[in-house]
């Protein structure tokens, strides 16, 4: 076999051995126009190639050429790969280049590194420096950068951080793009005001950040609420020439929406489309999912006209956001017309839909609408997920289809879906409410047997459904056991137990506990204070009443229905 049907042969074994997992197959057929030997390794590769095919092509073409051209020209393809984003590719092709004597050089080594961080494979990274250094070629500042945005993507930023201070001992000097990759990392790992002391050595030493470094701490103190200092940093940003874009003003937006300052909100839409920013579909939809949050579905709904006005099409969130604000005032139907909707205009639902559309609909009782549903799923090729299935056995358990739900649990049980501790909590919830408790105790032990914890939601519902059943000796054990096991009873949880010891007339023991409730993080609420002046009420401990009376008026609680009548009654009885 001549030494270009062996290359041809290897190109295409390698496409067989990597359809179906990797993002390419490599085209056999030779250029059409025929190079002499003598001139091919001067041939200057298209750098204007549309898409994968035409540079697989190229590739390919290059290497049956004789001789086969320099390296740069094969660098020259993979980066036009790496731009349409198919790494995998890049990976295989040169470990082809490796296996037929291609020598990679600094640049290529640059590209694998580049693509193993975007595959999410940093370890593979760092083993491409290694090798790096073993060749001898010394890593720059684009390798350096590479890996350090691949740890802050990863969310190693501690590591990118010191990797950045051996950049620095090989003489390679930070720039702003090295600071902004950490600046991002420290953002979406919550360490905003780690980044901002960043952003200010970036000054101190002279580089200017850029675009990206201010959206990136924007946009966090915008989620951590300091509205104040993200417009401060946003006067800066314009005050030093750097024009905000529209992921600026969109983070503003979400910030100002979410401490609902709806007409700061408008101000930056109308100050955006004055500076000719035009909103997108994200911006669009940061205002609707805030105003449905707020019940306010109208004006959710003015502003998806608009949007459609100015030309931005609604997509599978703003049509969900939307369904999800009618869910949240029990208009079910509508929600269901939204979902129609959506359909009519060529977007397919999915498991989100259906999961709100379901919870919707269980939540209003309508059990069969949402079982109708849950089985439209599968139809459609859709999976119902662990939020699925967990919906729909509390809807089963709240409408009173006990079978049901536990046979629907059974169901989810052999699905493949996990069962998480929302899942647990609702059957438990479920089996409580029907008075069974053993049952609910067998399952309690099951998730422990599935080496699930229990938190504080679960042994508040066993505590609950111990005291219903008179086993308040049990309920006891279990309340006071809560710190071995590292868990801290809440105000739910107080009360539960509060209410339980008033039922059984154990007085002292249900005041002393509210006593050393707040020693404990836990502020009394106006339902516990009823329960326990009615506790005292039952047992004829009026001056102790009156005493827990005056001091709830004073925290500014009041009475509810039920405690007014029992005092009416003993003024009537006296």
């Amino acid at each position: 076999m001549t030494p270009r049907r062996v290359t041809t042969a290897v190109a295409a074994d390698l496409a067989r051995r990597v359809r179906g997992n990797i993002f390419f197959t490599i085209s056999t057929n030779p250029f059409s126009t025929r190079v002499s030997s003598a001139t091919s390794s001067h041939r200057v590769v298209k750098t204007h190639l549309g898409n994968i095919d035409d540079a697989l092509a190229s590739f390919n073409g290059m290497l049956r050429m004789h001789p086969r051209p320099y390296i740069v020209q094969f660098n020259k393809v993979l980066g036009l790969i790496v731009k349409l984003k198919q790494y995998a590719t890049v990976v295989s092709l040169c470990k082809l280049m490796e296996s037929l004597g291609i020598k990679h050089d600094d640049y290529t080594l640059n590209i694998l590194i580049n693509c193993f961080c975007h595959l999410s494979h940093i370890d593979f990274g760092f083993s491409i420096l290694g090798k790096m250094l073993k060749l001898g070629f010394e890593p720059d500042s684009v390798t350096f950068n590479t890996l350090i945005n691949g740890l802050c993507v990863g969310g190693k930023v501690l590591q990118a951080v010191r990797l950045s201070d051996q950049m620095v001992e090989r003489g390679c000097k930070p720039d702003a793009f090295t600071y902004t990759s950490i600046v991002n990392g420290l953002c979406k790992t919550g360490n905003t005001n780690v980044a901002i002391k960043l952003l200010n050595k970036m000054r101190d030493t002279g580089v200017q950040p850029n675009l990206v470094t201010f959206n990136a701490i924007i946009d966090s103190l915008c989620k951590d609420k300091l509205i104040t200092d993200a417009f401060n940093l946003f006067s800066e940003m314009k005050n030093k020439a750097i024009l905000p874009d529209c992921f600026t003003y969109t983070s503003l937006i979400q910030g100002t929406c979410n401490l609902r300052q709806w007409k700061e909100a408008t101000r930056l839409l109308n100050e955006m489309v004055a500076v000719n920013i035009i909103p997108n579909v994200v911006t669009f939809n940061v205002l609707v999912d805030a105003l449905c949050k707020e019940g306010l579905i109208s004006d959710a709904q003015i502003v998806i006209d608009t949007m459609i006005q100015r030309g931005e099409q609604p997509d599978i969130i703003t049509y969900s956001t939307l369904m999800e604000g009618y869910c949240l005032r029990s208009q079910i139907d509508e929600a269901r017309q939204v979902f129609d909707l959506m359909i009519s205009k060529g977007i397919l639902p999915n498991v989100t839909n259906y999961n709100i559309l379901i919870n919707g609909y269980c939540k209003c009782r309508r059990i069969d609408e949402a079982r109708r549903l849950f089985d439209e799923m599968s139809q459609i090729a859709l999976i119902p997920d662990t939020v699925t299935y967990t919906t729909l056995i509390g809807g089963l358990f709240l409408a009173g289809r006990y079978l049901s739900a536990k046979e629907l649990f059974k169901e989810m049980s052999v699905s493949g879906q996990p069962l998480d501790m929302v899942t647990y909590s609702t059957v438990l919830h479920g089996l409580c409410n029907k008075g069974n408790l053993d049952e609910a105790l067998e399952l309690f032990q099951a998730m422990k047997d599935v080496d699930l914890v229990p938190d504080i939601v679960c042994y508040s519902i066993i505590i609950d459904c111990m005291c219903k059943s008179r086993r308040i000796e049990d309920a006891r054990e279990v309340f006071y056991g809560l710190p071995a096991k590292g868990l801290h009873p809440n105000v739910i949880t107080c009360h539960i137990m509060i209410n339980g010891l008033c039922k059984e007339g154990l007085l002292n023991e249900a005041y002393g506990l509210f006593r050393k409730m707040e020693d404990h993080g836990c502020l009394p609420s106006s339902c516990l204070y009823n329960t326990i002046i009615k506790g005292f009420l039952r047992n004829n401990d009026t001056s102790k009443a009156i005493q827990l009376l005056d001091e709830m008026f004073g925290k500014g609680f009041s009475a509810n229905a039920s405690t007014v009548e029992m005092i009416l009654n003993l003024s009537f009885s006296l």
